[in-house]
């Protein structure tokens, strides 16, 4: 299985409540290197490769990811209460609220245009190294994926897993929206609007997100005021 053809399905339905038709944790398709902005060659030791998880993770590469969708601590620009995860799909940025008037902020990639979803969630639970299973609406359009049901076991957690290190789970009103947070191994996606309604962080900062945010923890999905914008 090539990763094009794991990363270009599309979503699922999300839950009532949750604007935006479908969600998905796949990318459709993949920005040719020319296309990315560049930056300096040096990146922070934060994005170094990480060889003590359960998967080796390989190093963000120089050049693709735009300096400021890296991971930086910085006055807290949302008003939220701390211990609440703030998406905002126009600046492609998520912010973990702090007690101490700071957020951390990480890029991130978002749904495309279509795609995009805004509304209040809470972090159920969190999962390293998640399996990742296509719900039935995704396999009836990608056949080719029901290797990977529940009733076959699921994708096995790994390196190209599409739910990457760490998945957060999102809910309302106790029902799974079907809707993540994780992690992706593409760096040239964070500050993109690609994938089918989830929000995607670097395998690093996922990790990072991961040990900061407990079960429970509110998430703010902004609506975009820019939707055409997205594509």
């Amino acid at each position: 299985m090539t990763r094009r053809s794991l990363l270009r399905a599309g979503g699922v339905m999300a839950a009532t409540g949750l604007s935006g038709g479908l969600a998905g944790c796949m990318t459709p398709t993949a920005d040719s290197a020319a296309s990315l902005s560049p930056i300096a060659p040096t990146m922070p030791l934060y994005y170094a490769a990480v060889n003590d998880e359960q998967f080796p993770i390989e190093a963000v590469p120089a050049n693709v990811v735009p300096k400021r969708y890296w991971r930086q601590r910085v006055p807290d620009p949302t008003g939220e209460a701390p211990g609440t995860i703030v998406v905002d799909p126009d600046a492609f940025y998520l912010h973990f609220v702090e007690p101490s008037g700071t957020a951390m902020r990480y890029g991130i990639g978002v749904g495309k245009a279509g795609f995009e979803w805004a509304g209040e969630a809470k972090v159920q639970y969190k999962r390293r190294w998640p399996k990742w299973t296509p719900p039935a609406e995704m396999i009836a359009r990608e056949p080719e994926l029901e290797q990977y049901s529940a009733a076959n076991g699921s994708y096995p957690p790994g390196p190209t897993n599409p739910l990457g290190a760490r998945a957060l789970y999102l809910f309302q009103n106790g029902e799974d929206t079907l809707y993540r947070i994780h992690g992706s191994p593409e760096a040239w996606t964070i500050g993109k609007a690609v994938s089918s309604g989830c929000i995607r962080l670097l395998n690093q900062d996922i990790i990072d997100l991961h040990d900061r945010v407990p079960n429970g923890a509110r998430v703010v999905v902004r609506t975009s005021q820019t939707p055409g914008a997205l594509a």
